[in-house]
This record gives structure tokens, C-alpha cells and sequence, in this order.
């Protein structure tokens, strides 16, 4: 077992490609997508970002859906969101629960960003490395979330979970300008106001490696949400629409949460948002 004092490790073993993947990124990407077990799912997806190149991508070929995706784990269970009850982080089942949700949230966006590389072509290279990289550091984080959990004796699948990051998803799978916009920059963005009391709460409990763990998370997602920015403005560019005035056109058509207070302003300006954004938040 890890001490929890120790550092963050946040480097990870360089490995090639492995071979029964395509060597196009983005039929790749799908093919990781589907993978169910989450261990493979992070070998993959850190070798897939490792191995690419400008040249491994078709920007332009459409692929068809298969039947089900994303590949997940038969646990944990999913249940409505409500359903997945709130426990103090203050006792050992408690804590672990919290850190089970974070956990099964980086897993999830493993899953968003490897969809955003399949299901959208006709986006400049750039585009796809950004979110084979997002990937690559999500699957990084969720190894260091459930590695963490493993050494309070409990794994990923222990507590029943949510598929609400999934469904946003599934609403914006034919509009890649929605997508930007609603989920990092919606839903993800969330996690820049949610981390810091989070913090703040393991730290009470003594659970100071947690905290370090969701330092390296926090510096991550900013940049994150900042692709998301850029990509969405990009969209907008491209097509003659305000970004400003077209978010909540659209985060009403898609029925997007709306963020709620306390913000972090210092992370959400670091990502890009523009103060007359953070102005209609207030």
C-alpha cells in the first residue's frame, strides 16, 4: 500500500500500439471505445495517443454506430442519479464512496473523449489529437482514482453509480457544435467548481493523497475544458454564429443541467471562458 503522503505518479510506461487495434486513430479510437475492461481500456487508450500521428488520421471517413457503447464493466451498476445515495466522506465507506463516484466519472470520460474522436468527421487533424490526448490523461486519472480506492480495500464496480455524463452523449451525437459546447464545456467544467471543496473535505478527513491526486486532475481538466473552448468557438467561427448567444439556445434544445454556484472562476478563466461567459453564469 501506498503511503498517502507520497507523491503522484504521473508518468506512465510508453508502450506500442497494440496490434489488434487499426492503425487509423479514429477507427481505433471506436474499437477502444468498446472495450469493456477498464484496465485494457487505459493500456489502449495511453498507446493509442503515444503511436499517433497526423498521417494515421481519416479525418473524413464516416463510420456506422455498433449496437452498444460505450464498453464498460458489467459493476458498477447503473442507477438514476438520485438513486446513488450520499455518504459523509468522514467514515472509510463514506470516503471511498466519493472517490468511487470520481472514479467512475474518469472512466466515463475516457469513454467522451474517445467518442468525439470516431463519431465526427470532416474536423481539422488537430482536432483528433486534442481528444486522443484528453483521453490519454483521463485514462491516467482514472488509473490513479482506482489504484487510490484499491488501497482502502475497495475497487471500481463497489458502489452503485450514474450514467448521466453517457446520456449528454447520446443527445449530441449528431451535432459536434452541441457536443463541444454541453459536455466539456458544460458538463466537464463542472468538475473546475467541484474539486476544490472536494479537496477540501478529504483533507479534513486526512486523506492527503487523494487531494494530490485531484490537484493533478484539476490541472488537467482546466486544459481539458479549455480544447473544448477552443473547438466550440472554432465551430462557431466556421459556421457565422455568436458562441455566446448560441450556448443557451443550445443547452435548452438538449435539455443541458445549468451550472450552479460556487464557481471557480480562477480554473474557468484559465480554460477559456470569457468573463462576459462567466457573467451569465451569475
Amino acid at each position: 500500500m501506498k503511503s498517502p503522503n507520497a507523491p503522484v505518479e504521473v508518468a506512465a510506461t510508453a508502450q506500442a500500439t497494440p496490434s489488434e487495434l487499426p492503425r487509423e486513430a479514429r477507427a481505433a479510437a471506436l474499437q477502444v471505445l468498446q472495450q469493456a475492461d477498464p484496465a485494457r481500456k487505459v493500456v489502449q487508450t495511453r498507446a493509442l495517443f503515444a503511436g499517433v500521428g497526423a498521417a494515421d488520421i481519416d479525418t473524413h471517413v464516416v463510420f456506422d454506430e455498433p449496437a452498444s457503447l460505450p464498453g464498460r464493466p458489467t459493476l458498477p451498476r447503473l442507477v438514476p442519479p438520485k438513486a446513488v445515495p450520499t455518504r459523509s466522506p468522514f467514515t472509510l465507506e463514506g470516503r471511498a464512496a466519493l472517490l468511487h463516484a470520481i472514479t467512475h466519472i474518469e472512466f466515463n470520460a475516457i469513454n467522451l473523449a474517445l467518442d468525439a474522436v470516431w463519431r465526427f468527421p470532416g474536423m481539422p487533424p488537430a482536432y483528433y489529437t486534442d481528444w486522443l490526448r484528453v483521453a490519454a490523461e483521463e485514462a491516467l486519472h482514472f488509473t490513479l482514482m482506482r489504484e487510490h480506492l484499491q488501497s482502502l480495500g475497495f475497487d471500481y464496480g463497489a458502489f452503485d453509480s450514474h450514467d448521466g455524463l453517457w446520456l449528454m452523449v447520446q443527445r449530441t451525437a449528431h451535432d459536434v457544435t452541441a457536443r463541444m459546447a454541453l459536455v466539456p464545456r458544460t458538463l466537464e467544467a463542472r468538475g473546475l467548481d467541484a474539486s476544490p471543496p472536494i479537496q477540501a473535505k478529504l483533507r479534513q478527513a486526512g486523506d492527503l493523497r487523494a487531494v494530490d491526486i485531484l490537484d493533478v486532475i484539476l490541472r488537467d481538466e482546466v486544459g481539458h475544458v479549455a480544447i473544448g473552448n477552443h473547438w466550440y468557438r472554432w465551430l462557431c467561427a466556421r459556421d457565422g454564429c455568436d458562441p455566446v448567444t448560441l450556448y443557451p439556445a443550445l443547452a435548452q434544445t438538449y435539455d443541458a443541467p445549468r451550472p450552479r454556484p460556487p464557481f471557480n472562476i480562477e480554473a474557468r478563466l484559465a480554460a477559456g471562458f470569457t468573463l462576459a461567459e462567466l457573467d451569465l453564469l451569475a
